[in-house]
């Protein structure tokens, strides 16, 4: 390591910690705010396909390209783990939203599985009839408890073949191919789904908005977004203007690099300065970011009826001073580092610290930058602290406590937050992570082949500010969480005994038939024994 390196590690190692102390304090961050969320405000939870449905390959569902990867060998996942069955939700319907009743949430979110509808990624080849009534029976089901259904159209689960013939989303043609995936949806389920997220893409995302605009909307009388996940990216130096410009840098190229193209026309004016002249020093003639035409930037700008946002946690942003001896890539295009303060909640994954007052920047940051849009949250949770099977999660609670009175702070300060989506109902795949992380507000006993569901304290807690729509006053806050941590002990004895009632279930479906069958047997060998002797 250079000395330069060794300097500059140290440097940050002893600013990290006053920096973190010296904020401590602020009025921002120790004021609690007691009020309530607008009338109509939506409460809600999120889940995705891929994540909870399993049933991979299930009546006629065809092939994802996570299928593909979970089984193409060891190493792939921690713990070898694959989605193949995952909460069994695609059998557990009925069970899930007696769940969402329970939280009394108003909306829930969920994606659709593009692979499960079209098998093969495109419409004109297979429409998997078992597919459309799956999800149509699941909405059909949301409404009768009514919860509005808020529909993701693509949550990283594209059809395999998409992917062997074109490439994926490399290949320009995908946008075709997800406009008549989405007019498909808008057909089948339209008539009782009125908010739909696209996905992160803007050429794909601005294809379905125009026919959904053009062909469904006067009909369906919906809306249709994007949800874009962000963290909050805060100057280590307020006072330092570099600083200043790298904080500015991680949110456009977070943040703006796709939400700019919708709202604005375009890519952040800085992507395209720093992607430019990167690319130029590595010598290429072109810039790496593409170049939108006049024609491509009035078809995209305009195309979103909501902003979806999805945010998790906080970095400390800084120059960096020493250009990187790595080849290009997203973040050596940015100039920055990112830092963390270790008086920061650890809660669990290595990436995730509790830092509610970000949440409130975030919001504020996208209100004014976008020009006011309707804003849902539409992914925002804490993953299980600890591997174990603890139901009393308390820093579940925290950070749910935290995170909405931020968000209720910015409504105060001006904010047009429409909704709010926690992540998730359950514990479910997280990716290559396998099961080790868990998000869920129900706990789910993955080594059980029925896969039951246990509430955690959190349950109780959020459900008690859905019900109040907010924080009402000290006292009755203060009992929600007394109350939380009261009641999930009982679950956690329950779920202690789990072991014991699976072993007595096997013996039950098992042992017993097997002993049966053999007396049967014995009585039949006996019976014909005496029957020979007296003849």
């Amino acid at each position: 390591m250079k000395p330069v390196w060794v300097a500059t590690l140290l440097w940050m190692l002893l600013l990290v910690p006053r920096l973190g102390a010296a904020r401590k304090g602020s009025p921002e961050e120790a004021s609690f705010y007691y009020g309530t969320f607008p009338l109509g405000f939506s409460w809600g939870v999120g889940s995705s396909a891929y994540q909870t449905e399993g049933a991979w390959d299930q009546d006629g569902k065809g092939p994802s390209i996570w299928d593909v990867f979970t089984h193409s060998g060891k190493g792939k996942v921690l713990g070898n783990e694959t989605a193949d069955v995952a909460c069994d939700g695609y059998y557990k319907v009925q069970e899930d939203i007696i769940l969402l009743r329970e939280l009394h949430v108003n909306h829930y979110r969920f994606s659709l599985s593009w692979p499960r509808l079209l098998p093969t990624g495109i419409r004109a080849e297979q429409v998997n009839k078992k597919g459309i009534e799956f999800y149509s029976d699941l909405i059909d089901a949301l409404l009768s408890s009514n919860i509005t259904p808020i529909v993701t159209l693509h949550h990283w689960d594209l059809p395999q073949l998409l992917q062997v013939k074109y490439g994926g989303w490399q290949n320009v043609s995908m946008a075709n191919y997800f406009r008549d995936y989405a007019n498909l949806c808008f057909e089948a389920f339209g008539d009782r789904v009125k908010h739909w997220i696209t996905f992160s893409d803007p050429r794909a995302h601005a294809e379905a908005w125009h026919s959904y605009n053009t062909t469904w909307r006067s009909k369906q009388q919906g809306l249709v977004g994007i949800s874009l996940n962000c963290d909050w990216g805060e100057p280590v130096d307020i006072s330092n203007p570099k600083d200043l410009e790298a904080a500015e840098r991680y949110l456009q190229f977070c943040l703006g690099w796709f939400a700019n193209p919708i709202y604005a026309g375009d890519y952040p004016q800085v992507m395209k300065d720093y992607i430019g002249r990167k690319s130029a020093e590595q010598g290429l003639e072109m810039s790496r970011l593409p170049v939108f035409s006049l024609q491509e930037k009035s078809y995209i700008k305009g195309t979103s009826d909501f902003l979806g946002l999805g945010h998790f946690t906080t970095r400390y942003i800084m120059e960096r001073n020493n250009p990187s001896r790595q080849g290009p890539s997203y973040q050596n295009d940015r100039d920055l580092i990112e830092l963390v303060d270790p008086n920061w909640p650890d809660l669990g994954s290595k990436w995730l610290y509790s830092v509610p007052w970000g949440f409130r920047r975030l919001l504020n940051f996208a209100q004014t930058q976008y020009g006011d849009p309707p804003i849902y949250v539409m992914e925002n949770g804490a993953s299980q602290k600890f591997h174990c099977t603890q139901l009393c999660d308390e820093w579940r609670i925290q950070y749910l406590k935290g995170y909405i009175n931020e968000m209720l702070k910015a409504i105060k300060d001006g904010a047009n937050i429409k909704g709010y989506t926690s992540w998730s109902l359950l514990d479910k795949f997280e990716w290559e992570k396998g099961y080790s992380d868990r998000y869920g507000f129900y706990y789910v006993e993955f080594n059980d082949r029925n896969k039951p569901r246990y509430p955690k304290a959190s349950v109780q807690y959020y459900k008690k500010i859905i019900i109040a729509n907010g924080f009402p006053n000290p006292r009755e806050v203060e009992s929600w969480y007394l109350k939380a941590l009261e009641t999930c002990s009982i679950n956690n004895q329950m779920l202690a005994a789990e072991p014991l009632l699976s072993h007595m279930q096997m013996v039950t479906e098992i042992v017993v038939p097997t002993v049966c069958s053999l007396c049967v047997l014995i009585t039949a060998v006996l019976l014909m024994l005496l029957l020979r002797r007296q003849s």
